[in-house]
């Protein structure tokens, strides 16, 4: 179990299965979740002080991400990658609500982290699909790891978050896939160049009402 643990959902038993021995091309949807105003967050803090804060988050987030299906791909500084093959990810919009999910579960636990902390984290995402070459890498540390550019290009409208002021952004290629309720409701971006992307990608953020 703690080495299940350590891998990350499911890695362990793709390994044992061989299932990423040889490289496979797969449509996968991804979340790049990342920490608002993390940079201004850890000055006020000290460095084991702002590590503790990223544990409890972390810890937070894993019931609603798993509650929408979401793989952990990887942690990365205060930033998460989550994943989903495409259809686990638009099955009742779970790509979607894992965000909103998520900020509810920080959002109850708002007065641990206001005692403990002195903040309450929140979030900006970026989600789109993609193909994704996924493999086993290395030699005397191996990993199953997603290769692509649909990772870059995630990454980048999780990136436009902050140019737009908005706290999520969903490329229209995922969001015409998906079914959304009454409550939310898209809000069409236009079209944007990303940065070194020749073809534009149309975006919408989500409004919640």
């Amino acid at each position: 179990m703690q080495i299940n643990d350590k891998l990350g959902q499911g890695v362990l038993w793709k390994f044992i299965t061989g299932k990423y021995r040889r490289p496979r091309e797969e449509d996968r949807i991804f979340m790049f979740l990342d920490l608002k105003g993390a940079t201004g967050i850890a000055e006020k803090m000290d460095s084991s002080t702002f590590f503790e804060m990223l544990k409890d988050v972390y810890m937070d987030i894993t019931v609603p991400i798993i509650k929408s299906l979401g793989e952990i791909y990887q942690y990365v500084g205060d930033e998460v990658v989550i994943s989903w093959p495409v259809d686990r990810g638009i099955k009742n919009n779970n790509a979607l609500l894992c965000f909103y999910r998520i900020e509810k579960e920080i959002a109850g636990k708002k007065s641990k982290y206001l005692a403990k902390y002195g903040v309450v984290p929140t979030f900006k995402a970026g989600l789109h699909l993609g193909k994704a070459t996924t493999g086993e890498i290395g030699v005397i540390k191996k990993d199953i790891v997603y290769s692509g550019d649909v990772l870059n290009t995630t990454s980048r409208i999780q990136a436009m978050c902050n140019h737009y002021n908005v706290r999520i952004l969903i490329s229209s290629a995922l969001l015409q896939m998906m079914k959304l309720g009454a409550k939310h409701i898209s809000i069409p971006m236009g079209e944007i160049a990303l940065r070194g992307k020749e073809q534009k990608i149309a975006l919408n953020t989500i409004s919640v009402i």
